[in-house]
């Protein structure tokens, strides 16, 4: 046999690519939000797929060359030694193991959290029991252990018959002048393999095919599709973490104090800028006698398409909807970025979390934070959760930075789990009302309330005061933004859960002196949402619009505000209704102090990790862009014809590509200039 090393090599390498290729299509089919037949442009998905289909390549060439160096030893190589054969076997066993529980995991990830997996997943080792518990409530982790485990030894199989087909057979001699051809030939395809392009390549300096080209087309769920997770989490992992751009903030500090309507810092030396300014007492407070109580609900993945106040078909939330039409509805509000624990950040710092790895609350660095809920003197302060507030370090955010809080999680209730995630919201909501009851009536409270059941594993107990589940076809649910009747029932019992709460604060005497702040910490993984403009899910914005509401009927006229309003301006807002004086440094602003830049304007972040895709966004529009400026574009949020419409607007362009930047870069600086500590030396 003529080259049985290359052929070995050429042979486990193309074996390789057909199964990357092969589960890509699986990822297509089975697990992406592309539809198929594209409903764009079916140019974009063939050279989206061409893209990924080169990231497989390089992945094979990558994982073949290790067994090519032990083969190319010019005399003891691995054809002929036994140990260095053997090493050549336990690297591809190693590997294949690696690499198949890398692509099962990015399976699940995107099904979870609607992103390929990248190196921010290790911030979920930070809580290894929960993170445990919640994979193995929601995944048949048994089944896909064993799946995972004989797929590697078939593929180990494969590789060990492939060896007796081609290094066990005697080797026909070659001329050198074909030896010479045949190893140059392979080198150079190896290298532009590797390289993933074969036009327009620099000599001097050539850029290799980066994770960034698969999102040529604007759209970030075709973009997930041209990723492949284990190159994608090298490319995230290996990436520095820096913290801030000093110099930019520093540069632009005009621009951004103009936005917060600050003074603009004076700074030397290393000093952070600080855009402090002194909120008074507002001459639109609510008139009352007595101070009203408040009550946050953070709406566990309530993303605005699943609920019937955003216009979806299947009318799962009545209850929730008609607490909206009695309220001050914020209809187009978004959290600056996706995540449970980075929901909670931005509503105690009035920052958005622009972690790039791991949440901020995992960060001991950035503790404690100011917060404006310690302007709310004379009120007893409660934070309520069913499961463990330790969970990404929640618990220590809110106690570091708010000391008179009291916290209620597991073991304090009578009420017994039903999941990972502690108690039932409907058992959450019985205690915490039984706890308000005992509340003096001359002493006003604000009291954080958690829920969780609207997370896989959807849990619905069945103590569950006569809620009923409903069954609907998969077709039904899928074109309403559904993913199963599990999810869609989750959220219905979410509804039946708050609309009991309100019922029982009435009963208990509260209801009528409490401000309630409904809100969702983002959205759930949605199906397809054919009664949203195709913008919506395209960009990405389905993922960061949720329900706002603020509800205190004897206090505030129900009205509507149809501005972009976010997560941080809630406690600046609640301030300002209750007439409470206060100091800032932060990104949150009064929704009602008209904004310095004209139409509102809200910092998001529509992709995390080493690279993300930030943004500002408006009522009419969302302008877009990588973190360092590359790759802007305007794009119109109600628009089904998703386009760049930067050369049709080129001043709101020029405005909005100039904010996102700035508050970006100033939240990135804010997660270290807002400590408590740094404040006191300032």
């Amino acid at each position: 046999m003529t080259f049985p090393r290359l052929r070995y090599l050429l042979a486990g390498m193309a074996a390789l690519f057909v199964l990357f290729a092969a589960l890509r299509m699986g990822f297509l089919f089975g697990a992406s939000e592309v539809t198929i037949p594209p409903s764009g442009d079916a140019a974009v998905l063939l050279e989206t797929l061409g893209i990924g289909f080169r990231f497989d390549l390089r992945l094979a060439i990558l994982l073949m060359l290790p067994p090519a160096l032990l083969l190319i030893l010019p005399r003891r190589n691995a054809q002929n030694t036994r140990g260095l054969r053997r090493g050549m076997r336990t690297w591809l066993g190693v590997a294949l193991l690696a690499v198949g529980l890398v692509y099962i995991v990015d399976f699940g990830y995107y099904d979870w959290l609607g992103l390929r997996l990248n190196a921010s997943v290790f911030r979920f080792f930070s809580n290894p029991d929960i993170s445990a518990k919640l994979v193995w409530e929601h995944y048949p982790v048994i089944s896909l252990a064993l799946l995972w485990l004989f797929a590697s030894a078939a593929l180990f199989a494969g590789f060990v018959w492939l060896e007796r087909r081609t290094l066990d057979r005697p080797a026909l001699p070659v001329r050198r002048r074909g030896v010479a051809a045949v190893v140059a030939l392979v080198c150079v395809g190896g290298v532009l393999g590797i390289l993933g392009r074969v036009s327009n390549i620099n000599l001097e300096n050539p850029v290799p095919l980066r994770w960034s080209d698969a999102f040529f087309s604007g759209n970030t769920h075709m973009g997930a599709l041209g990723l492949n997770p284990v190159i994608f989490i090298w490319d995230t992992w290996s990436t520095s973490p820096d913290h801030y751009d000093l110099a930019y903030v520093r540069d632009h500090a005009k621009e951004i104090a103009a936005y917060l309507d600050a003074p603009v810092p004076v700074t030397t030396g290393e000093d952070l800028p600080r855009f402090e300014r002194h909120v008074p007492p507002q001459p639109y407070r609510l008139k009352f006698a007595t101070k009203p109580n408040v009550i946050f609900i953070h709406l566990e993945s309530l993303g605005g398409s699943v609920t019937g106040m955003h216009g979806n078909p299947l009318d799962p939330t009545p209850h929730l909807d008609r607490i909206a039409r009695e309220s001050w509805f914020l209809r187009n509000f978004y959290v600056p970025v996706t995540g449970t624990a980075k929901t909670v950040w931005g509503l105690f710092t009035h920052i958005p979390d622009v972690s790039r790895t791991k949440s901020a609350t995992r960060n001991p660095f950035l503790l404690p934070q100011q917060s404006i809920l310690n302007a709310f003197t004379g009120y007893d302060k409660h934070y309520a959760i069913g499961g463990s507030a330790g969970w990404a370090n929640m618990s220590a955010l809110i106690k570091s930075s708010v000391p008179d809080i009291r916290m209620h999680e597991e073991g304090e209730w009578r009420s017994s789990n039903i999941d990972v995630w502690g108690i039932s919201d409907l058992a959450l909501f019985k205690e915490v009302d039984a706890l308000l009851r005992q509340q003096p009536r001359d002493r006003p409270f604000v009291a954080f309330i958690q829920t969780a059941d609207n997370h896989p594993p959807f849990t619905i107990p069945e103590d569950n005061d006569n809620f009923e589940r409903k069954t609907l076809p998969d077709d039904v649910l899928h074109r309403s933004g559904f993913r199963s009747n599990a999810q869609y029932n989750a959220v219905r019992f979410l509804d039946h859960s708050v609309w009991r709460f309100f019922e029982m604060a009435k009963k208990s005497g509260y209801y009528d002196d409490t401000i309630f702040v409904l809100y969702g910490d983002h959205n759930g993984r949605v199906a397809e949402l054919p009664f949203k403009p195709k913008a919506y899910s395209d960009l990405n914005l389905e993922s960061l619009h949720v329900p706002g509401i603020i509800h205190a009927p004897r206090l505030i006229a129900p009205h509507v505000t149809g501005e972009a309003t976010s997560l941080v301006d809630f406690m600046p807002t609640l301030a300002g209704l209750l007439g409470l004086e206060y100091r800032t440094a932060t990104l949150g602003r009064d929704i009602q102090i008209p904004a310095p830049e004209g139409e509102r304007a809200v910092p998001v972040i529509l992709r995390e990790g080493a690279f993300p895709l930030i943004g500002v966004v408006t009522s009419r529009y969302l302008l877009s862009m990588n973190a360092d400026g590359t790759d802007a574009g305007l794009y119109a949020v109600d628009a089904d014809d998703v386009k760049n419409l930067a050369a049709e607007n080129p001043q709101e362009f020029a405005r909005l590509s100039t904010l996102a930047r700035d508050l970006h870069e100033a939240a990135r600086v804010m997660l270290y200039s807002n400590k408590a500590e740094t404040e006191k030396a300032h």
